[in-house]
C-alpha cells in the first residue's frame, strides 16, 4: 500500500485545503499526520509544543509519517516540519512526493497571526523567512514534483497536481 500523492510545504502552502480537494476530486480518502498525531495524544499541536517540546513533537511526527506511508492508500499531507527527520525524507523517497511551495509574502499572508502554528509565535514574518530557508532544501530533496502556489487558488492547485500525477503514471 501507498499513498497515491503526497503533499508537503511550508505553513501556508495550503497542503490541508489541497489535499481535501484532491482527494475527494480523485474519490480517494486524505490524511493528515498532524490529524494522527492529534488524534492519538488527544490534544492539539500547540499544546504538545507548550507541554513536551518539539523535540517531543517531531519524535511523534516521525512515527506518524512512517505509519501513514505505510497505510494509507489516498492522498496524505504532512506537518510543514515533516521534513526535518533524515528517517522521513528516507521514506519519502520512495513515494510521489509534491512540493507545493510558497513565496515569504503569500504564506505570511495566509498564516497570519495564527496561534495555532506554535514555531510562528512572535514576528510572523521573520520566523517564517527562517523556517522557509531552513526547509526549502529538504522540500526540495524529497520532491518528486514542485507547484508553486502563490498565486493559484485551491482548485488550480489541484488541477496541476492532477496533471501531474497523470503524467507520471
Amino acid at each position: 500500500m501507498s499513498p497515491t500523492v503526497v503533499l508537503v510545504g511550508p505553513p501556508g502552502a495550503g497542503k490541508s485545503t489541497v489535499a481535501a480537494e484532491l482527494a475527494a476530486r480523485l474519490g480517494q480518502v486524505f490524511r493528515d499526520t498532524d490529524d494522527d498525531i492529534v488524534a492519538s495524544e488527544g490534544v492539539p499541536v500547540q499544546e504538545i509544543f507548550i507541554d513536551h517540546g518539539e523535540a517531543h513533537f517531531r519524535a511523534l511526527e516521525e512515527k506518524a509519517v512512517a505509519a501513514a506511508l505505510a497505510e494509507h492508500d489516498g492522498v496524505l499531507s504532512l506537518g510543514g516540519g515533516a521534513v526535518l527527520s533524515e528517517a522521513s525524507r528516507s521514506l519519502l523517497r520512495e513515494h510521489r512526493v509534491v512540493f507545493l511551495d510558497v513565496g515569504l509574502a503569500a504564506a505570511v499572508s495566509r498564516v497570519g497571526m495564527n496561534g495555532n502554528r506554535p514555531l510562528l509565535l512572535g514576528n510572523v514574518r521573520s520566523q517564517m523567512k527562517g523556517l522557509m530557508d531552513c526547509r526549502r532544501p529538504l522540500y526540495d530533496e524529497v520532491a518528486r514534483f514542485t507547484v508553486v502556489t502563490d498565486s493559484l487558488d485551491a482548485n488550480q492547485v489541484v488541477d496541476q497536481v492532477v496533471r501531474l500525477i497523470e503524467e507520471d503514471r
